[in-house]
C-alpha cells in the first residue's frame, strides 16, 4: 500500500502502562517485515519509541522537536533504524518545552499536519504508514498528532479500568473530529498484556467487545517478559526474540492490520 501520503495512524491512550510505546515499536518493525515501509514518529517528550528501536539520544541531531517549532522539515528530521524498510523521527526531552512555545505559533494544533503536508510533495510515497506515538495524556502534542491523523489506533490493557479509560479517549478523538479533523475515525482497537491465566481477562476482552464490536481486532497481545526485556536492549521484540509468543502476536496484528485498510480501500 503507497500513496502520495502515508495511512497516517496515531497510537494513543490517555492512560499510562497500556503498551502505547511498545505497540507503535513492534507493529512499525512488524509492517517493515512483511514488506509495508513504515515510518514511526515519536512524539513523546520521554522518547522512548526512539529509545526502543535502538537510536542513542547523542544520534537524534534532528528531531521532531524541531520540526513542530519550524527549525526544520520532516523530511530532514526521518532517519534510518537498524530494521529494513522502517524509519524514525526522533524525540528528545527538548520537547517537553514545545507545549509553550506552540502556543505563540500559528496552526498551532496543525504543525504536524503541516510538516507531513508538505513532506507528502517531497516523496513520502516510500512509506505505507506512519504511526505516531503519543504522550500518555491530552497534550497540544496529542492534538497535533490526531489532527494530523488518519485514524487511531488504541492499545487497551486487559484490565479492571479498561472501559473507563477507553470513555475518555472516544471523547477526546470526538471533540478532535468535531473541530480540527472531521475525517478522523477509530482504525481499530488492540487487547494488549493479556494473560489467559487470568480469568479478568477474558472478562475484561469480552466487555470491551461487546461494546466495541468489530473495531476490537482479532489478535491479542499477551503479557509476555521478552517484550519487556527487549527496549533495554534497544531492540524491538521481533528482533530480540522472533519467536516469542509477543513477537508472533505483532506479526499477525499486523497482518490483520494490512487486510483491514486494504478492505477499507476496496470498499
Amino acid at each position: 500500500m503507497s500513496a502520495d501520503r502515508p495511512r497516517v495512524l496515531v497510537v494513543a491512550n490517555q492512560k499510562g502502562g497500556v503498551g502505547k510505546t511498545t505497540t507503535a515499536i513492534n507493529l512499525g518493525t512488524a509492517l517493515a517485515a512483511i514488506g509495508e515501509p513504515t515510518l514511526v514518529i515519536d512524539i513523546d517528550p520521554q522518547g522512548n519509541a526512539s529509545t526502543g528501536l535502538g537510536v542513542g539520544r547523542n544520534d537524534r541531531k534532528r528531531t521532531i522537536y524541531d520540526v513542530l517549532v519550524g527549525q526544520t522539515t520532516l523530511a530532514d528530521a526521518v532517519m534510518p533504524t537498524k530494521i529494513p524498510r522502517l524509519s524514525l523521527v526522533p524525540s528528545t526531552v527538548d520537547l517537553s518545552g514545545a507545549e509553550l512555545e506552540l502556543i505563540e505559533l500559528p496552526r498551532r494544533n496543525f504543525r504536524l499536519k503541516d510538516a507531513l503536508d508538505e513532506y507528502s510533495v517531497h516523496g513520502s510515497s516510500q512509506f505505507s504508514y506512519a504511526l505516531i506515538d503519543c504522550p500518555p495524556s491530552l497534550t497540544l502534542l496529542t492534538v497535533n498528532a490526531m489532527a494530523a491523523a488518519d485514524a487511531v489506533i488504541v492499545p487497551l490493557q486487559c484490565e479492571f479500568f479498561a472501559l473507563e479509560g477507553l470513555s475518555q479517549l472516544l471523547k477526546t478523538i470526538e471533540l478532535v473530529r468535531g473541530n480540527l479533523n472531521p475525517l478522523l475515525e477509530i482504525q481499530g482497537i488492540i487487547l494488549t498484556m493479556f494473560d489467559k491465566r487470568n480469568r479478568l481477562s477474558d472478562q475484561v476482552a469480552a466487555d470491551v467487545r461487546a461494546t466495541m464490536g468489530d473495531t476490537v481486532y482479532n489478535t491479542m497481545i499477551p503479557r509476555n517478559v521478552r517484550i519487556s526485556e527487549a527496549p533495554s536492549h534497544g531492540l524491538p521484540a521481533l528482533v530480540y526474540d522472533l519467536r516469542c509468543p509477543g513477537s508472533q502476536a505483532y506479526i499477525q496484528l499486523a497482518g490483520e492490520l494490512v487486510q483491514r485498510e486494504r478492505a477499507r480501500i476496496a470498499a
